[in-house]
């Protein structure tokens, strides 16, 4: 495989990654799970969304932390330390400063309901204080982990923690597992929904192993390496995981709420999320990389704007769906359409910074 091919592979994946972020804020406001700004139906609760958040939570967060510690090395390996974290700070801090102070209180006053103009609600915002990083705690993550990663390599250097081959199946089933039950350890003092910083670390075991698992598989290029005969087992797994989901949903494996505690649920998500996240992103790994290798015009156009969709999507979607709120659609249609509406539009809104030559620095 080609340099550039293994561009347009990743490319690919980043595309829909920041297309799963965007429809999983979406099916929150229409009857998902988890926190956002703003909700059609407050106490709204949608099954084939929650599912659908649910299967989106346990890799796509994951995947990009992974994909993130891949490349991260790459940056580093052709700059010097000081010159990384400048990078850091502009490709990381300056949106994350940004969203806190600038969208976070737009987007919120996006969702206030109130007979003042938008731009009245902002200051409102702005005076009250209203900041936060928004879906943008992600970089705030990568801050931390970027620092963590320098402090590891200063001490052992990745090369000697880069293994030469992928790791066997019985390795990644004892990860999995011991993730697992980290998580739900960590859970009954921080339960998922719960944050520290604005960081859910009820979450972070999974994050953390896939951010270093990217850095260490950097120098051999493993993630180029995986297979549909290496994916398959773990496609498999996740397929049987998502396929108890239901029944856990109508708690027929006991009671107790998922986000932690000493209950079955409890255990059950703990678990639940590893297994089934490792063949989601193994399968993707191995499917664009064997189908989805090509590079095209388009795809580079939009991959080049995708972080500029991150940052921006939230008071998009809070806006585009606040404006079909009158509609009487079936919310189903809304959540496709809104999601589809909002991607687009990031896809505009990036595209216009990008006319600013400061911004391309950043984006």
């Amino acid at each position: 495989m080609t340099a550039v091919q293994r561009q347009a592979h990743f490319d690919h994946l980043r595309i829909l990654l920041t297309f799963l972020v965007v429809l999983h804020h979406a099916a929150i406001t229409y009857g998902g799970s988890g926190g956002w700004y703003w909700r059609e139906l407050p106490n709204a609760s949608m099954t084939p969304l929650i599912m659908l958040n649910a299967i989106d939570q346990s890799f796509f967060m994951g995947f990009f932390f992974l994909l993130s510690g891949y490349f991260m090395v790459a940056s580093l390996e052709r700059k010097t330390t000081a010159n990384f974290l400048v990078d850091r700070f502009l490709r990381l801090g300056v949106p994350l400063l940004f969203y806190f102070f600038v969208l976070s209180p737009l987007t919120i006053a996006l969702a206030y309901d109130s007979p003042a103009t938008i731009g009245e609600r902002w200051w409102l915002m702005i005076q009250n204080k209203q900041f936060g990083p928004g879906p943008l705690w992600f970089a705030e993550a990568l801050l931390i982990f970027a620092f963590l990663y320098l402090l590891i390599n200063k001490i052992i250097a990745v090369k000697h923690w880069s293994p030469e081959r992928l790791p066997g199946f019985a390795v990644l089933m004892f990860a999995a597992l011991g993730l697992g039950l980290v998580s739900f350890a960590l859970r009954l003092k921080i339960p998922v929904g719960s944050e520290v910083l604005w960081l859910q670390l009820g979450f972070f075991p999974c994050y953390i192993f896939l951010f270093f698992a990217g850095c260490a598989a950097h120098k051999h290029q493993l993630l180029d390496n995986i297979d549909g005969k290496y994916a398959m087992p773990w496609l498999l797994i996740s397929l049987i995981a998502i396929a108890t989901l239901p029944f856990a949903l109508m708690k027929l494996f006991g009671d107790g709420p998922f986000e932690g505690g000493w209950n079955t649920n409890a255990i059950y998500y703990a678990f639940w999320d590893p297994l089934t996240g490792w063949g989601i992103i193994l399968g993707l790994l191995w499917f664009f990389r064997r189908f989805l290798a090509k590079p095209t015009p388009l795809s580079a156009w939009a991959a080049r704007r995708m972080y500029g969709v991150f940052i921006f999507h939230a008071p998009i979607l809070v806006a585009v769906s606040v404006m079909f709120a009158p509609l009487t659609l079936n919310p189903y249609c809304k959540f496709i359409v809104v999601s589809v509406l909002t991607f687009s539009a990031g896809l505009l809104v990036t595209s216009l910074c990008l006319l600013l030559p400061s911004a391309k620095k950043i984006l």
